[in-house]
């Protein structure tokens, strides 16, 4: 089993708990060059997504090195998902890390939209 099997194994096991529970995700994926954030609710539709491909993110970034891939980056696309959130009307989620480990650019995430007001 490779890398990528078993980040896709432990990811696997986490989206089980949380469709029993029946809540909205936030869903987290990080590349090396760039990182997105989706709401998705139980039913599997998109009610918010943020990431650094976004014209107004790159914008913020621009001239900073690495500008897609850094935990400020990251924090950026947690505050603007968690606002998105909000417009919707969601304000609970549970926190889909997709296997990746918690630390880095994915507690970035976490934290910046926690700070913005979505609880998990």
């Amino acid at each position: 089993m490779d890398k990528k099997q078993s980040r896709l194994r432990r990811g696997r096991q986490a989206r089980i708990k949380i469709a029993e529970l029946k809540v909205n995700r936030l869903a987290v994926h990080r590349t090396n060059l760039h990182i997105y954030a989706q709401i998705i609710s139980p039913d599997a539709k998109v009610l918010a997504s943020a990431s650094t491909l976004e014209a107004e993110v790159r914008q913020q970034l621009a001239g900073q090195s690495g500008a897609g891939g850094n935990a400020a980056a990251a924090a950026l696309v947690g505050k603007r998902v968690a606002e998105k959130a909000l417009a919707a009307g969601v304000t609970e989620v549970a926190f889909d890390r997709s296997g990746f480990r918690y630390h880095g650019r994915v507690k970035a995430v976490a934290e910046a939209a926690r700070e913005a007001g979505l609880k998990f």
